[in-house]
């Protein structure tokens, strides 16, 4: 049997505890994902009818983003059909991409209309009361666009 130094021995708890340490800690690219809509609930706009800030421990990853959500039950109804809550164009203004432009909304102004959430930029007038001037025209108008959004 060989006689370990004291110091050896020191080393090795040291090493060893570091490499647990290491293997512990939070991954970073979770960090990465970005936050959808500034942190906004995307399923109270439908509940409660109104801009909600979700909470960070109450969160779900869907299309790239990080959703957050003010309690679990949201998170749940976002889980089972993601599409049918979340913005149709992600963290920008729908009017702007109608218009051509890519601009990142404000969670505060917002429209649902059919069923679909869309959230803008600028507040009424300029922002949903415009976009649904010419709701259907609009519409079209962004989803032709949809391009910039990937291309950002």
């Amino acid at each position: 049997m060989h006689n370990v130094s004291r110091r050896k021995a020191i080393r090795f708890v040291l090493a060893v505890t570091a490499a647990l340490f290491a293997t512990s800690m939070p991954s970073f690219a979770t960090e990465a994902v970005p936050l959808a809509i500034k942190g906004y609930d995307t399923v109270a706009y439908f509940t409660a009818g109104s801009p909600t800030r979700g909470l960070p421990e109450i969160e779900y990853e869907w299309d790239e983003h990080r959703y957050l959500f003010a309690n679990a039950e949201h998170r749940e109804l976002f889980k089972a059909d993601p599409v049918r809550y979340a913005p149709q164009f992600g963290n920008y203004c729908a009017m702007a991409l109608a218009e051509g432009g890519l601009t990142e909304a404000n969670p505060e102004n917002w429209l649902i209309s059919d069923g679909k959430l869309y959230i803008f930029g600028k507040p009424a007038p300029m922002g949903p009361t415009l976009f649904q001037q010419d709701l259907a025209a609009n519409i079209a108008k962004a989803n032709e666009n949809r391009a910039l959004i990937q291309s950002h």
